[in-house]
């Protein structure tokens, strides 16, 4: 394992220079780089935390075989080994490259598809499910924008999801593998003869800016333009133009928000989610130029792939990406959706270890 020694070397030096850093209370006066040296710091301590474990393990089997003379110390010395053992690929596993955005909020959008009524009623279960497993990790939810359908469903919502400081991974590392088309099986509300029919919901999840001035927008490069808000909402709407319509000129990335109030408000709303969509770009363009750019990587935020099915009659769920079923789909729709979340975050480890390795 000399080879790890060599990969582990400027984490060390990294990981202790980023403890230094985040323990000057200056740094902290610009909240943004100390978010961003705290994920840096966070991700690079699994790698820490994995190589002290295996160097205490590798010492323990090391003293063990130097006194494999003694009967009882002979008896350990394969378990010893076989701790050491598992202990090098733990490390080999956490010295694979992670997505530097694992660390990151995220926007998350849900907007019903062809389908009407039903798929608009799916499009709020979805939210729910989403708020619901947030909720279990106690992260934070707040929504940005939301148009209702008639019968209570959800037209196009967009939240906003945050971790709480300290966490090892953020919302992105389990939520980036949400985005894409989500297919339900169901009888619709409005079927009178019983019959089961299929319609669908897309979900795009974004990650996060941390700051403004992470990614700067050049008010030139903004078209912005006000109207009056429509739907359900509070006492000023439908009387005031409080919604707003950013279209970013260079990219043609248009947003809109009426759910304040406040055009200002609608208006900071919607430069918070441009920024995560034109951070979304540059990371996508990063990764096409990049030679090991992966394909686990752009089906996450493929809209256009289908990527799991929820059947209401079998109370199924199955994801077509990973192969994982279950059929508790009652209760992965009241947020248990963790090990769905695992079967896909085992896949892209998996793929990435086999990239690493050249497998």
């Amino acid at each position: 394992m000399s080879e790890a020694f060599d990969a582990v070397a400027p984490v060390l030096a990294e990981h202790a220079e980023l403890e230094v850093a985040l323990s000057d209370p200056a740094l902290h006066a610009d909240a943004g780089r100390a978010r961003r040296l705290g994920r840096r710091y966070a991700e690079l301590g699994r790698v820490v935390g994995a190589y002290r474990t295996w160097r205490a393990a590798a010492d323990d089997a090391q003293a063990a075989a130097e006194l494999a003379d003694d009967p009882q110390i002979a008896q350990e010395l394969p378990s010893l080994l076989a701790a050491e053992h598992e202990a090098a690929e733990r490390l080999r596993r956490v010295l694979v490259p992670r997505d530097p955005d694992d660390g990151r909020d995220v926007i998350l959008q849900v907007k019903a598809g062809e389908g009407g009524e039903e798929s608009a009623l799916f499009a709020g279960d979805l939210l729910r499910m989403y708020t619901r497993y947030a909720e279990r990790q106690g992260w934070s939810v707040q929504v940005l924008d939301s148009t209702a359908s008639d019968l209570g469903g959800i037209k196009d919502v967009s939240v906003a999801i945050k971790a709480r400081g300290g966490a090892e991974d953020g919302v992105w590392a389990h939520l980036k593998y949400e985005g894409g088309v989500h297919r339900v099986q169901r009888v619709p509300v409005t079927e009178s003869a019983g019959r089961i029919h299929t319609s669908a919901a897309g979900v795009v999840v974004l990650p996060e800016a941390d700051d403004e001035a992470e990614v700067e927008i050049d008010p030139a490069d903004l078209r912005i333009d006000v109207y009056r808000s429509s739907g359900p909402g509070g006492q000023s709407v439908n009387t005031t133009d409080s919604a707003v319509r950013i279209t970013h000129v260079p990219t043609g990335i248009v947003v809109a928000m009426q759910n304040e109030k406040s055009q200002l408000q609608n208006k900071e709303a919607a430069l918070r989610v441009l920024r995560a969509r034109l951070l979304a770009a540059r990371a996508e363009e990063a990764a096409a130029a990049a030679s090991q750019a992966r394909r686990s990587q752009v089906r996450t935020v493929d809209r256009s792939e289908r990527i799991r099915t929820y059947n209401f009659p079998e109370n199924r769920i199955a994801d077509h990406r990973t192969g994982y079923k279950a059929y508790n789909l009652d209760q992965v729709l009241d947020g248990d959706l963790g090990p769905v979340i695992a079967s896909a975050v085992e896949a892209d480890e998996a793929a990435r270890l086999a990239e690493a390795t050249g497998a």
